[in-house]
């Protein structure tokens, strides 16, 4: 199992840029994958983005291509997810996931079901 932290929400205004963080500790060598993922009130979770472990193959949602970017660094077992340009619509619980399936190329992970460990999420709110 792999425990996931996320930080790095809050509340900003349209057009600001914020950058999450989530830290993979426990069985980290058979994380072939991280992703975010979020949920606003009312709706269901949706994807955001993926990265793979080998390759940094990217997968973007496409309400947050040019956007968002996801990135990871591999020595700090750490993935990012840089936000800018921030609508009222982004407001949601992001959420940090690890996937032990492997894969490398492009549009790899992209659903829940692909995740086998999941972050407790953070908040961002986005203010009009």
């Amino acid at each position: 199992q792999v425990q996931l932290v996320e930080s790095g929400g809050g509340l900003v205004q349209a057009g600001g840029s914020l950058r999450l963080s989530c830290v993979a500790s426990g069985r980290t060598f058979r994380t072939y994958g991280m992703g975010w993922f979020r949920q606003a009130p009312g709706k269901e979770r949706e994807f955001v983005a993926s990265i793979t472990w080998i390759g940094s193959s990217t997968y973007y949602a496409e309400f947050v291509k040019g956007r968002f970017t996801i990135s990871r660094d591999n020595a700090k077992n750490t993935v990012y997810l840089q936000m800018n340009s921030l609508k009222p619509e982004d407001t949601a619980v992001y959420y940090c996931a690890a996937t032990e399936k492997y894969c490398t190329g492009y549009g790899c992970y992209s659903l829940e079901a692909d995740f086998g460990s999941w972050g407790q999420g953070t908040q961002v709110t986005v203010s009009s």
